[in-house]
């Protein structure tokens, strides 16, 4: 059985593993295990509701019950920006004209802002290569929308996702070798370990602030802005069937789109529907790819998600077995939420 739990300590040497093989570009998983700890150790204090709301960010598990492994991670963050500065550029457009010479000009630019400062974010989403299969993805990427549903009042009512830019097989952007390396000095991996360790000052300290011309890039690196990973696709496919869409943010240093939505037009958010749980005896039908439902428990420091066969979801009820009323920390009777996994 697949199941979505909070990360707990006992999972840091497999985020550590996460991490070596994520990438550049996922700042949130950084290569250094005292820091991944002290994540973990925060978001633990998250879900025991024993930290600020706005200080507080949940770490999610996909573990394979079957294997006794996590196989896959993803997170929300509270607010985003307080702590430290949040940088994003906007792609914006300025117009010149000079009636004098009857000329008129309109181009392309990015201007680095703060906008999103305070703001929510789902972030750190990261799954096995070998799972990534099925429902597994689909079931990692939504369980977190049944979460804001249930604690939409611990978050800020926008919230964004920033997906990773284009870069090489090498870990080299065409963005980052076209700007950002000409004023930080510094390859476009080293960049990235930077923010992942909290060394952020640096990039108020050497981020040029006047708008940048789009003209003055290259080719490769015009191209590249609002352009994602390949790797990232599927998660954007999710994310837009949400409801999250491109509002001209990129990442400073890939040029990789920020996505948005407001939390209370999130599909997942507005189509969930509650259902008493029913324990039953007999076997439960198979989870295929079109009749899969998703469903959540309404415990914040035990939260827990899995997915069900369609066939299940009566009128008033969901017939659970006992494995999987036990995974959802149910009993008869309990409440618990439910959404199509595809729509």
């Amino acid at each position: 059985m697949m199941i979505i739990r909070p990360i707990q300590s006992s999972d840091l040497d497999t985020l550590t593993a996460f991490s070596e093989v994520a990438g550049v570009g996922v700042t949130t998983l950084p290569k250094d295990p005292q820091l991944l700890a002290q994540h973990i150790f925060t978001s633990e204090r998250s879900f025991r509701r024993s930290i600020p709301k706005d200080r507080a960010h949940y770490m999610f598990a996909l573990e394979d019950t079957q294997q006794g492994r996590v196989v896959g991670m993803s997170e929300i963050q509270a607010a985003i920006g307080l702590e430290d500065v949040w940088y994003n550029y906007k792609v914006s457009k300025s117009v010149h004209a000079s009636k004098e010479v009857d000329a008129h000009s309109t181009n392309e630019t990015l201007y680095l802002n703060n906008d999103l400062s305070g703001v929510s974010e789902v972030c750190s989403l990261y799954l096995d290569p070998a799972y990534r299969h099925s429902n597994n993805g689909r079931l990692l990427a939504k369980s977190p929308f049944l979460f804001l549903k249930q604690f939409a009042d611990y978050f800020h009512e926008k919230i964004i996702a920033e997906i990773q830019g284009v870069s090489n097989d090498d870990g080299e952007s065409p963005f980052w070798e076209s700007l950002g390396k000409k004023f930080f000095q510094m390859e476009f991996s080293d960049a990235y370990h930077q923010i992942a360790i909290g060394n952020k000052s640096f990039i108020a300290e050497l981020m040029p602030k006047y708008p940048i011309y789009l003209f003055m890039l290259s080719q490769e690196a015009r191209l590249s802005i609002g352009k994602t990973h390949a790797v990232t696709r599927p998660a954007i496919e999710v994310l837009k069937k949400e409801g999250f869409h491109y509002n001209g943010y990129i990442d400073i240093f890939d040029a990789g789109p920020v996505l948005e939505a407001f939390v209370e037009n999130i599909r997942a958010v507005q189509d969930a529907c509650s259902r008493r749980c029913e324990i039953i005896q007999q076997a439960t039908p198979t989870v295929t790819h079109k009749s899969a439902m998703l469903v959540a428990n309404r415990s914040m420091e035990q939260f827990r998600a899995l997915l069900v066969a369609k066939e299940q979801v009566q009128t008033e009820t969901i017939a659970l077995s006992e494995e999987q009323a036990s995974a959802l920390y149910a009993e008869a009777g309990t409440d618990l939420w439910m959404i199509p996994l595809r729509y």
